[in-house]
């Protein structure tokens, strides 16, 4: 009987573990989706409100949630991405999260599941539907108005005038230098001033430096009689004879006898006997070492300011065309001093520009400062106002030398796809540009493969008559961390005439999404420095637009 009922109680306490058992085999997965719920402020908005969509995790505190981010939401747009609410509860964790979402088209549409990573699992939240309404317009009571005009606005400021400023600096340097070199009446010096007085007036004035000096006084004769002979022979070289200076003291006065024979002088006997006594008197003492009494020196040095004198007097009087030939003379040596002055200026300004290229050319290279004078269409494309701006839904952001274009697409009524291109420059053209992305319909949620894709821009290129195409891949990541597929390479492309094909750098950057897919496309002359650095920088500036959180 006992062995009976322990039996019995055996038997009850296996059902019992097995209920058990079968109870939380079953109730479990009701307990995990417990964990995530979704849910919506309102069902029903009008065009371009938000709706403001949360999901709620329970999880235990060593778990990592990952919520989801990014444009997973279409058909509607989020538009912000709140920071998570988090509370513990015991031993648990309570986490919130909100977004806020949109649309700006009228319909039904239907928030699809979003996809949370708990730890190791993957929970999905239940899809919501969202009714998009249209804002009904009275136009019985709504005034209507004429389309605004245009309106100029002001153009962004540039740093344009710097470089003017720095240019005039230079050049207004340069001018100064000239100037202050060249064309400037420079003070004249004693000697210069002294150099400018005519010839007998030079003489009067060497004699008034010679009563002076010591040499008297220091019985330096020798001295004194080579300057009062240099006086009067420098004053007869300039106005009786041009070989005064070196002939001796018999030549010079035979010269004087003969001129005054030929009555080209009035110049008497006694006053060239005079100068003759002076000059042999002075070749005495600097070659004999003769001492002459210091009042002799007096004496012949008054006589000389006399013979000076009559000189000047016995010189015939310039005729009308001596004289005229005399002012010819001075203004052709003022014209010559004026062109010499014009062509060191030519030649000083022409050093200084290939001074200043060749400093610039060392600095920012040759070839820069050459297109900076001669101007390179590329170049300032290169150093214009860029301009950072979002393209497209979801956005993608990217910075170009100009605004890209909208193109207006043909719809695929078949496929129930919307296409927004914009686009800068054509194929043959040294930089081409295209941005575009492509929204599948509602009920279509295929992931496009981005390689495919790719393969069929290459396949425009080819159809376009491109040659010689050279594909590569690898993955490419925005600053941002959006993930995308890059194809690159180069090519040749045909040109203007038959037969004439010119190289040429592409590349293709992909990224796609459940029901969208955006695409930018680049082809450049890679031959150029200037449009090389232009498409690295647009490279470095893509980003796929990202919500902030707050």
């Amino acid at each position: 009987m006992n062995s009976i009922n322990i039996h019995k109680k055996e038997n009850n306490y296996s059902f019992k573990v097995l209920c058990f058992f079968t109870i939380v085999f079953f109730l479990a997965p009701l307990y995990l989706c417990a964990q995530v719920t979704s849910s919506i402020d309102t069902t029903s908005i009008k065009i371009g409100e938000q709706i403001t969509y949360k999901i709620q995790v329970e999880a235990d505190t060593t778990d990592l949630v990952v919520f989801p981010e990014g444009q997973t939401f279409m058909p509607l747009e989020m538009i912000e991405s709140y920071k998570v609410d988090t509370t513990k509860v015991k031993a648990r964790l309570k986490l919130i999260k909100r977004y806020g979402l949109t649309q700006f088209d009228s319909g039904s549409y239907t928030i699809p599941k979003q996809k949370i990573v708990i730890g190791t699992k993957t929970v999905f939240t239940d899809s919501l539907k969202v009714e998009v309404r249209a804002i009904a317009v009275d136009t019985t009571k709504q005034n209507l108005y004429d389309i605004k005009p245009m309106i100029e606005v002001e153009k962004a400021s540039s740093d344009w005038w710097k470089y003017l400023l720095i240019g005039l600096l230079i050049a207004g340097l340069a001018g100064f230098l000239l100037y202050w070199l060249i064309w400037r009446k420079k003070p004249l010096t004693e000697e210069e001033e002294i150099a400018l007085l005519p010839p007998y007036d030079r003489a009067k004035l060497a004699l008034k430096k010679l009563d002076g000096s010591d040499y008297l006084q220091r019985e330096e004769l020798k001295d004194y009689y080579s300057e009062l002979t240099f006086i009067i022979r420098k004053y007869l070289d300039e106005k009786v004879y041009d070989r005064a200076l070196e002939s001796t003291t018999d030549e010079l006065v035979n010269r004087l006898h003969l001129l005054r024979d030929a009555n080209k002088i009035e110049l008497s006997t006694d006053d060239i006997n005079n100068i003759e006594t002076i000059l042999k008197r002075a070749d005495l003492v600097k070659f004999a070492k003769s001492a002459p009494d210091i009042e002799l020196a007096k004496i012949d040095r008054n006589t000389i300011d006399l013979e000076i004198d009559q000189v000047r007097d016995a010189l015939p009087e310039l005729t009308e065309e001596q004289k005229l030939r005399n002012k010819q003379y001075e203004q052709e040596q003022a014209k010559k001093k004026k062109l010499e002055k014009i062509l060191l200026t030519v030649a000083a300004s022409i050093l200084i520009m290939i001074a200043t290229y060749v400093g610039f050319g060392l600095k920012y290279g040759f070839k820069y400062v050459a297109d900076s004078i001669v101007g390179s269409d590329t170049k300032e494309l290169l150093e214009g106002e860029w301009v950072q701006s979002d393209y497209g839904i979801p956005p993608i952001s990217i910075s170009t030398p100009i605004v890209l274009e909208r193109v207006e697409m043909a719809k695929d009524t078949t496929q129930n796809t919307k296409i927004s291109m914009f686009t800068y420059g054509n194929f043959s053209s040294p930089l081409y540009i295209s941005l575009s992305t492509t929204k599948l319909s509602e009920d279509n949620e295929t992931e496009l493969d981005p390689l495919a894709v790719a393969e069929m821009q290459i396949k425009t290129f080819e159809n376009n008559g491109t040659q010689n195409i050279i594909v590569k891949r690898e993955q490419f990541i925005t600053p941002n961390a959006a993930e995308g597929l890059k194809v690159y390479g180069t090519g040749s492309l045909p040109g203007e005439a038959a037969g004439e094909f010119k190289p040429m750098e592409y590349a293709v950057f992909v990224f796609t999404a459940k029901g969208v897919m955006q695409q930018i496309t680049l082809i450049w002359n890679n031959q150029d420095d200037y449009t090389n650095q232009t498409v690295e920088r647009i490279i470095n500036s893509i980003e796929l637009i990202k919500p902030k959180e707050e």
